[in-house]
């Protein structure tokens, strides 16, 4: 009689513990690849101080409380053309990034790519997001110290766009998050930041520019490749230095 309720108790034990296993969310694939041929990486929550001192300023704290999906290198012109059907590069090649795109233009592009997907998720990172990934958990300085390594840009670009993915990797698996094109995030751009600290925030309610992040293969000066360099454009406004790359939501 002791052996069975023994056993019982045994069996009754690995059941509670299954039956948890099945509450327990699991946590979301490490990365995945689209139908274009999109990689995308999970970023997970995190803190991070935001800015520099200076004109990227101020320093201020910020919480990231969701995770999220970031692609792991700029968007490219095949990408765009299976898309959108056009390909307004001045650049010319499949695998450079896409550039002469709006943020407007970036906008068409998502409500495509969500509806061919169908999907409503895939996105423009947010400014917060975008640098909290360019300094992978404080693994990446903000002034990168080997920037022919990571980064197209005026001393090694030859005045143009390169294939996406042939520099170094960041700590977190991205590619050009410095340099070859300007990254159209979503805010609004506002100067300077609030000093207070910040839980996921998504820029100022309005405005006449949008920022734009990472620098491009025009910069000669190496503070427009730090993670905190912001600079800002019109919506509508189309450059041969300036593309994207996409966020995904969980």
């Amino acid at each position: 009689m002791r052996k069975k309720l023994v056993l019982l108790i045994v069996a009754l034990v690995a059941l509670v513990v299954a039956l948890r296993g099945q509450d327990t969310p699991q946590a979301p694939p490490r990365e995945f690849t689209n139908s274009i041929g999109m990689k995308l990486v999970r970023i997970d929550p995190g803190s991070f101080k935001m800015g520099s001192v200076g004109i990227y300023g101020p320093v201020h704290d910020v919480t990231l409380s969701k995770g999220f999906y970031l692609q792991t290198t700029e968007v490219t012109q095949a990408q765009w053309q299976v898309v959108m059907g056009t390909n307004p590069s001045e650049f010319k090649g499949p695998d450079r990034p896409v550039e002469q795109v709006s943020w407007s233009d970036v906008q068409e592009f998502l409500r495509r790519l969500n509806a061919r997907e169908k999907d409503t998720r895939y996105r423009l990172p947010t400014e917060a997001e975008m640098e909290y990934a360019c300094r992978a958990g404080g693994q990446d300085p903000d002034v990168a110290p080997n920037l022919d390594d990571v980064a197209w840009w005026g001393p090694n670009s030859g005045s143009a766009t390169h294939p996406v993915g042939l520099k170094k990797p960041s700590p977190w698996g991205l590619y050009d998050m410095r340099g070859n094109v300007w990254e159209w995030v979503q805010d609004w751009y506002a100067r300077p930041y609030s000093v207070e600290p910040q839980v996921d925030p998504q820029g100022p309610p309005s405005g006449e520019n949008r920022v734009v992040r990472g620098g491009s293969w025009f910069q000669n000066d190496a503070t427009f490749l730090r993670c905190a360099c912001r600079r800002s454009y019109a919506p509508d406004y189309a450059s041969n230095d300036a593309g994207f790359r996409c966020a995904r939501t969980f």
